[in-house]
């Protein structure tokens, strides 16, 4: 479904991404782990759209997006949420979830929308001041409800966790599970929680410095003496 091939990303003379190669298939649920300042954000924004690359290509369904602006890549199926949840003021969350699929399909379901609401638990929200009613819980399955509303068949989730304690984090991740159960989409989500997805998702993939060093099952990667160093800057001995 999603092929990033030798992609590489330079801000001035700072390398983000060097040489990025990576393959998601249709219906796969696949962790995106690394230290702060890896580059898997900046992968998110390649992928959506949001940066250009100085070299290599992203392919969706055999489809070249590489030079395809943000909102032509959301109507080919690709759908993301952001690290600090986005509310559009004054509106309500039915209305962010209208607005969002306006942009991502071209077209409004109420149908759709309404059964959204229902898959992130946002039903008796519907009518609430998307910017100034909801819990921190609340406005981050906001932003997956209105990632959803646009379509998606691969949905990029970027830390949609972080700053949820446990018993949170556990029930959003079984919401996400079921999300991925019940609309057989391909998921990739960013989280620095190596418990967490490591329970969530089948295959982990691991970046650090911009490079790709590791893809592979929870168990086999974080068992890699190169991933164990980038977390902790200890080289195991040869």
């Amino acid at each position: 479904m999603l092929e990033i091939a030798g992609v590489s990303v330079r801000f001035g003379g700072v390398t983000a991404l060097d040489d990025v190669s990576l393959h998601v298939g249709a219906r796969e649920l696949v962790g995106l782990v690394g230290p702060n300042g890896a580059g898997k954000t900046t992968l998110f924004n390649v992928i959506s759209g949001t940066v250009r690359t100085q070299r290599g290509a992203v392919r969706f369904d055999e489809h070249d997006l590489s030079r395809l602006p943000a909102y032509a890549r959301a109507r080919h199926g690709i759908g993301r949420t952001f690290q600090i949840p986005q509310p559009m003021h004054a509106l309500t969350v039915a209305d962010n979830l209208t607005v969002a699929q306006r942009f991502g399909a071209g077209r409004v379901d109420p149908k759709a929308l309404g059964e959204i609401l229902a898959l992130v638990g946002l039903t008796d929200k519907a009518g609430a001041d998307a910017a100034t009613e909801l819990s921190l819980t609340e406005l981050k399955s906001l932003e997956v409800a209105k990632a959803l509303a646009t379509g998606p068949r691969l949905l990029l989730l970027d830390e949609v966790l972080a700053g949820l304690e446990a018993h949170g984090k556990r029930g959003f991740a079984r919401m996400l599970a079921e999300i991925h159960r019940r609309l057989q989409l391909a998921i990739v989500v960013i989280e620095h929680d190596i418990e967490t997805i490591s329970m969530l998702c089948p295959r982990v993939a691991v970046l650090d410095f911009g490079r790709l060093i590791a893809d592979g099952t929870p168990d086999s990667v974080f068992a890699n003496p190169a991933v164990i160093a980038s977390y902790t800057g200890v080289v195991a001995d040869a």
